[in-house]
């Protein structure tokens, strides 16, 4: 017989897994646009790039916001999660990273109702507000949640690169290892912050996303 443990367990792997349907496949989120420009070219440099979009954007905006929306969820406050969900949304830089976690986000919401983990009941919820809604449903430890919800971008963003650039299967497995032991880490510093110390800084990936938006060639929609 499951444990409560074990229950959670499962349902976060679930909500890690790439066979989660939300499209993440598809977005590289302006990787693409740097393997273009040749500002990623190998295993050295993909795992700097991601490295560094996890340090500068992904740890001081797009994590502390994830558990800000998972403290709304968990005390009943829509108006806070619409409010978080609102400001994560202007902190996208580009039509493309916006398009994607409204994509990504509508479709976990539209899928939570169908295996039992509720509504997501805003308008346009980005992918961090229905990640967020489905473990606290589930009773999920929201800095659990987190790293989950980190690793799930880490393993895309490392796919997206055996792809593109194209890197070895070990050497996606080597920066799954390195970049992977950082996000615990990433999930405590997020849990430290304040809400005037939020923000990313990330302008050479504004830039690369945006030039993505009309590049020749390319295998992702973002």
């Amino acid at each position: 017989m499951a444990t409560s443990t074990e229950r959670p367990l499962a349902r976060l792997l679930q909500l890690a897994s790439p066979a989660l349907p939300v499209g993440a496949y598809s977005y590289s989120q302006g990787l693409e646009a740097a393997i273009e420009t040749g500002a990623v070219r190998d295993a050295t440099s993909a795992e700097r790039w991601i490295g560094d979009v996890l340090a500068y954007s992904l740890a001081p905006m797009e994590a502390p916001v994830f558990l800000r929306l998972c403290a709304a969820w968990t005390a009943g406050d829509t108006t806070a999660a619409e409010r978080w969900n609102a400001i994560f949304l202007a902190s996208r830089e580009t039509a493309e990273l916006r398009a994607e976690t409204a994509q990504m986000g509508y479709s976990l919401a539209t899928l939570l109702p169908r295996v039992g983990a509720g509504e997501v009941p805003l308008d346009e919820p980005s992918f961090p507000a229905a990640f967020a809604r489905a473990a606290t449903a589930w009773g999920i430890d929201p800095h659990e949640a987190l790293v989950a919800y980190l690793w799930s971008w880490l393993e895309n963003q490392v796919i997206a690169a055996l792809k593109a650039v194209p890197l070895g299967q070990t050497d996606g497995q080597r920066m799954l290892v390195s970049l992977g032991g950082r996000l615990d880490e990433v999930a405590c510093r997020a849990a430290r912050l304040g809400d005037d110390e939020l923000g990313g800084f990330v302008p050479g990936l504004a830039v690369l996303s945006s030039g993505h938006e009309t590049q020749y060639s390319r295998l992702f929609r973002s």
